[in-house]
């Protein structure tokens, strides 16, 4: 049975009153206080947010106090629920037959109990699970089942995952079913053969937003509800479900992954598109955005901004405000961007600015400020940038929170801005770089690169950042470090780890994180993206690295990636893949059974365009270590990438397939070289046939085409001379008939 919660000791046996007016002076004080990222000076430009005067819970009372309690599962229950969960999560069937016949069977044990497993802290897994594979009809009988006491359910610590899966598989079946021309579909013909009436999944929803009406103030800011909120409205609005854009808001990152593993990929896939809603849908998102929000004045709604809770879902308000109803929303009084920033046109002295300015900063409302930047009316925006941002970029640039939002600044400035904040944000590059602050560094050279700004200034900036005596170190770049061991075998230091020796504090301290080589190494790749200086200063460093050096960062997990898009660049020359191609002969074997450079030797064959003689060279290294790869799961798939089975049976057929795509045709995979063998070209012209001829027929076929065109030369030497031989007598005579004439004349 179920106790109260009794706080126990003297220090609680106070007043009522006085404790409540000692919990409202603590939440005053706390309001106004932000987080500040560690090892960051205090900025002169911040300006807190004002404490607020009103709580939030005054302003979104709680409309059902008393949580309903709908039983507890025995031991017997629990056992077997448990038991279902793990056959499951392991996908312990022999086939997909055995499959669907279990799934009915636990559909059919859970019937009536669907509440308390919910809602209970070892079984509502299982829930979820079997939503994630229940059927149209199944996911209607579940959401009858929790129709009714969805406002409890949502609130609740564990029933709530199970409501943000049901919206989330049951959304695709509301666009299925407006695709058929009747909507009553094999599963609603089955139910109604049993006497029962057939309900679309569009009034399923359309029956769960009534039951949350007027309710829907308390569930923004609720810990469980807010999440499953967030989903309903993506389910509304008819945008994706999956998509990275939407992931960090629809859930936290401590979430609990509950995933089945034979779950159909079509259901996976169905839910990274945009799905067609019906209009009642969007009349529901519209009434939804205007209750979730009304009687709320400028000062309570900018509570919600650094609100843990409240304020990722205010940025799908806002975000949705603008992108489904269109840019002049901002005009209308009611609106969420106009109630948050009331002042028009926004000047540095005016409310909203000062608003902004304690927003940029604080690690919560930050986001709340980057959905602004990204979605804000173009008159706005420019206000913005022109009032806040522009001035004050650099100093934006070199703060950990605020650097974010001035990335997304960036993303949207046009060119004669972004040439502006560029000349900005140059000299600011090496303490950014010291600073860890590549992201503003990366969006830069991407914007740049995508407005058609110069990015030599960049780049000369990078040079004088990170040279040392023999020019530009691309091992600072990649965060790149090497140490031999004392036994004579070398070994990279692995950056993420904590060695436990004494005599080398200085050195453990300083090596990067996982996460600053990551964000380093993305920069070089986004430089080798670029054409000009940029990209030279990567791809000349590489190539002028000693080979053990470039073979160790092929071994790298990270810094691996960087040396496949430099294999890969288009911005490099044929010489310059060369050379570094060049770096790792005699240890293409070797380098094909890691795990990560294994992905550097396939990349090879896209970096070889052009070198056909090059790609034989590896290729006899490959062969010479057949058995090695063979017992190598990475060396197996290298040898399947470079077609190795058709170089040691019929080298002929891949010496020719290996010139044909090594030719001006570009990268071409062996299909489409086969289809142009067998008639059909690159874009679907006809090809000339070759035949199924041996290679000395081919040869052959050179060989007389070779002499045929030589006869021809000579052909021509010899009618050239002969013309030569009969237009020199003509002049001969023409030019003594003239002497006479002019000694005459003389």
């Amino acid at each position: 049975m179920p106790q109260e919660n009794k706080k126990r000791g003297r220090r609680m046996k106070r007043k009522h009153d006085e404790d409540e007016d000692h919990e409202q002076e603590q939440m005053g004080e706390e309001s106004s206080k932000r987080q500040k990222a560690t090892n960051e000076p205090a900025n002169a430009n911040f300006t807190p947010l004002p404490g607020q005067d009103d709580s939030l819970d005054a302003a979104y009372p709680n409309p059902t106090p008393d949580r309903p309690f709908f039983g507890m599962l025995d031991a017997a229950e629990q056992e077997n629920f448990k038991l279902a969960d793990e056959t499951l999560g392991n996908n312990d069937f022999e086939s997909a037959e055995e499959r669907e016949l279990f799934l009915s069977e636990v559909h059919a044990s859970t019937e009536g109990k669907e509440l308390k497993i919910a809602q209970s802290q070892s079984c509502s897994r299982l829930m979820e699970r079997l939503i994630q594979n229940s059927t149209a009809a199944q996911l209607k009988k579940l959401f009858q089942a929790f129709s009714g006491n969805f406002i409890h359910l949502i609130s609740h610590r564990f029933a709530s995952h199970c409501c943000e899966e049901l919206f989330l598989r049951a959304a695709p079946v509301v666009t299925e079913e407006l695709r058929v021309a009747h909507p009553k579909s094999a599963a609603g013909k089955a139910s109604q053969a049993d006497d029962e009436i057939y309900v679309s999944m569009e009034n399923l929803f359309l029956h769960t937003l009534a039951e949350l009406e007027g309710s829907m103030g308390y569930l923004l800011t609720d810990q469980f509800g807010s999440h499953a909120l967030r989903v309903l409205l993506l389910v509304l609005s008819g945008e994706s479900l999956n998509s990275e854009a939407s992931k960090h808001l629809l859930q936290s990152k401590r979430k609990e992954g509950v995933s089945s593993k034979g779950r159909p990929s079509s259901a996976i896939a169905s839910d990274e598109k945009s799905r067609a809603v019906t209009k009642s849908f969007s009349d529901s998102l519209e009434k939804f955005i205007v209750e979730s929000v009304a009687g709320l004045d400028t000062d309570k709604l900018r509570a919600l901004a650094t609100h843990p809770n409240g304020n990722p879902t205010l940025q799908l308000l806002l975000k949705l405000e603008l992108t489904q109803f269109g840019k002049q929303r901002a005009k209308d009084e009611t609106s969420i961007i106009r109630t948050l920033l009331p002042d028009d046109p926004i000047t540095a002295e005016s409310g909203s600015a000062t608003f902004i300015n304690g927003l940029v900063y604080d690690p919560v409302g930050s986001h709340l400020v980057e959905q602004i930047v990204q979605h804000a009316p173009g008159k706005m925006f420019k206000s913005l940038v022109k009032e806040f941002f522009k001035e004050r970029s650099a100093t934006f640039a070199r703060n950990e929170i605020a650097g974010y939002v001035m990335c997304r600044v960036l993303e949207r400035l046009s060119k004669d801005d972004l040439q502006d904040v560029h000349e900005m944000l140059i000299p600011a590059i090496p303490s950014l770089l010291e600073k860890n602050r590549t992201i503003v560094i990366r969006t830069l050279i991407e914007r740049c690169a995508i407005r058609d700004v110069d990015t030599q200034a960049v780049a000369v900036q990078l040079d004088a950042a990170l040279r040392d005596a023999n020019g530009f170190d691309i091992k600072q770049l990649l965060k790149y470090e090497y140490k031999p061991t004392l036994s004579g075998d070398t070994s990279d230091i692995p950056h993420d780890s904590v060695q436990s020796s004494g005599s080398e504090p200085s050195a453990i301290s300083s090596r990067p994180s996982h996460g600053v080589k990551v964000h380093f190494n993305l920069l070089a790749q986004a430089m080798l993206r670029v054409p000009g200086p940029l990209s030279s200063l990567i791809l000349d460093s590489l190539t002028e690295s000693d080979p053990a050096t470039l073979q160790r960062m092929a071994k790298d997990s990270i810094i691996c990636h960087t040396i496949q898009a430099a294999l890969t660049s288009r911005n490099g020359s044929i010489i310059t893949k060369r050379k570094l191609v060049q770096r790792f002969y005699g240890n293409i074997g070797d380098m094909a059974l890691d795990p990560s450079a294994s992905h550097v030797v396939d990349c090879i064959w896209e970096g070889t365009h052009g070198l056909a003689f090059i790609r034989e060279r590896i290729a006899e290294e490959l062969a010479e270590d057949e058995a090695a790869l063979r017992d190598s799961g990475h060396g197996r798939a290298v040898w399947k990438n470079w077609k190795m089975d058709i170089y040691k049976r019929r080298r002929g057929e891949w010496i020719k397939q290996s010139k044909v795509k090594a030719s001006n045709d570009g990268f071409q995979s062996f299909a489409e070289i086969d289809a142009k063998e067998k008639g059909f070209g690159k874009e679907g012209e006809a090809a000339p046939a070759t035949g199924n001829k041996t290679a000395l027929e081919l040869a052959r076929e050179r060989h007389v085409r070779k002499k045929t065109a030589q006869e021809k030369v000579a052909a021509g030497r010899e009618k050239g001379a002969q013309v030569d031989q009969s237009r020199r007598p003509d002049m001969e005579g023409h030019v003594a008939g003239s002497n006479p004439t002019t000694a005459a004349t003389a």
